[in-house]
């Protein structure tokens, strides 16, 4: 059966548009000329409700102004809802990287918004002299404000999700610091033996730092609530009445809940993407101490019979295609892969911050790629590696303690009574006879074995610790 299509005409020429297509002709130009990443931007649906959504405040004020009709206004803001309900974003099929700083994606959304509230009209597409998408759609707007507007939209929600899966991250290490309460442990400094801890605290530390950032992230979040909606092509408003930047804020905020305010100088804001270098620099961070806790759960878990062996990792798949048996840490190693990709971002965001050039950045549609995508697969990560490696984490108590007892620092706690060089002399020949600390002390009766005893409880070094989560 032969595919009916429609014309669509542009001051380059004309192109045929399948007839039950939404998008028109200058989406389908950005769809062949912009081949780069084989996807499109439906792969980040809450981008598309934030565009529709800054469609819908644009609209509603430009009636408002009246410069629409009811007739249009009603239509425009429908289309604009059903998109936020979650309709229509297979139409948006643009790639997420282009040249024009965002000019493509914009122009899917104006004409994907314009034919659906012709056809909710009784109108065929492409009748655009009812509802066109640069003269009533784009009205009042450039690519250059709406485009960095809903980036903004997009990361205030997306930040919110990040949150919640470092809040589970953060319960599951809590949990393991409870039930690993009681486990003494040697800690240890430049992988060398330090002084005893307990496993719990070890746990507990990691979330910790979590908790750290989850409250950096949402100081963050203060930062994309300054918007420059209304400052049209490089922030003077141009083609816009004079009630319009104040109004469509307002309109604004009352579409997403959320109060944003426009920026103080829309000319710095057009072109400033400091607040996109700040966020990715707080994924890095994020995502650096993420993967130093990956490597920690790997390092202890290491072996397990020529490693550390102090925890056990829950087995999640063969770990060799010719070592039987073999198991290895997948979950932390595929969390670390996800922290290098969100660090290279971070490299990428700035330099295409770095590369603006007077009153835009035209690398704006790179920047948002980068972003959306660290904070989904770090999102993803954090949930699997809490449901499918933290829970199922279990201590080797036993060989926590032989390796605190067969350590020579336990001698540090001796330090207030007999001093520093004497308890060197001890390690030393601990270290030289191979044998405990323990026995040599004994050996040169400096204390008996009751006051020995006492002094080198390890639980006596972390009692602080244990008192306080009891």
């Amino acid at each position: 059966m032969e595919k009916l299509l429609r014309i669509e005409k542009d001051f380059l020429g004309e192109k045929e548009i399948p007839s039950d297509k939404y998008y028109g002709i200058q989406t389908l130009r950005a769809k062949e000329n912009f081949n780069i990443t084989k996807t499109d931007i439906s792969l980040f649906p809450n981008f598309i409700k934030s565009l529709a959504k800054v469609k819908k405040a644009c609209a509603l004020t430009n009636y408002e102004l009246g410069d629409l009709t009811d007739i249009q206004k009603d239509a425009i803001v429908q289309a604009c809802n059903e998109i936020i309900d979650g309709k229509f974003h297979d139409q948006f099929i643009v790639d997420p990287i282009q040249g024009g700083a965002g000019t493509s994606t914009n122009m899917n959304a104006n004409e994907v918004i314009a034919n659906r509230a012709l056809e909710i009209l009784g109108k065929p597409k492409s009748s655009y002299d009812i509802i066109h998408p640069n003269n009533h759609i784009n009205m009042s707007q450039s690519t250059n404000d709406v485009y960095p507007t809903a980036i903004k939209l997009t990361l205030h929600e997306l930040i919110y999700k990040l949150k919640d899966s470092l809040r589970f991250l953060r319960d599951c290490f809590e949990e393991k610091a409870v039930e690993f309460n009681g486990v003494l442990k040697m800690g240890r400094t430049q992988l060398q033996d330090a002084v005893p801890m307990t496993l719990g605290q070890e746990f507990k530390t990691f979330a910790v730092m979590i908790d750290h950032d989850i409250f950096k992230l949402r100081e963050v979040q203060t930062q994309l609530k300054e918007v420059n909606l209304g400052a049209t092509a490089i922030g003077t408003g141009i083609n816009t009445k004079a009630a319009y930047q104040r109004k469509v804020i307002s309109n604004l905020r009352e579409v997403t809940g959320v109060d944003y305010i426009s920026a103080g100088d829309l000319i710095e804001a057009t072109q400033d993407t400091g607040s996109f270098v700040h966020i990715s620099g707080m994924l890095k961070s994020v995502a650096i101490k993420i993967s130093k806790i990956c490597n920690d759960l790997r390092l202890l878990s290491s072996g397990p019979r020529a490693g550390f062996n102090e925890i056990n990792l829950p087995p999640m798949q063969p770990g060799s295609s010719i070592m039987p048996g073999k198991v290895n840490p997948v979950m932390p190693e595929v969390v670390n892969q996800v922290a290098f990709e969100v660090i290279g971002a971070d490299v990428t965001i700035s330099m295409a911050s770095e590369g603006g050039q007077l009153q835009l950045n035209v690398f704006e549609p790179l920047i948002a790629f980068k972003l959306f995508n660290s904070i989904n697969m770090m999102r993803r990560a954090f949930y699997s590696l809490g449901e499918k490696c933290i829970k199922g984490i279990t201590a080797n108590e036993d060989v926590c303690m032989e390796n605190i007892l067969n350590s020579v620092t336990i001698v540090t706690c001796l330090n207030p009574i007999i001093g520093y060089e004497k308890c060197s002399a001890l390690a030393k020949e601990a270290l030289k006879a191979n044998k405990r600390v323990y026995d040599i002390i004994l050996e040169q009766e400096l204390f008996t074995k009751e006051e020995l005893d006492e002094l080198l409880k390890p639980e006596n070094m972390v009692n602080n610790f244990i008192k306080e989560t009891k």
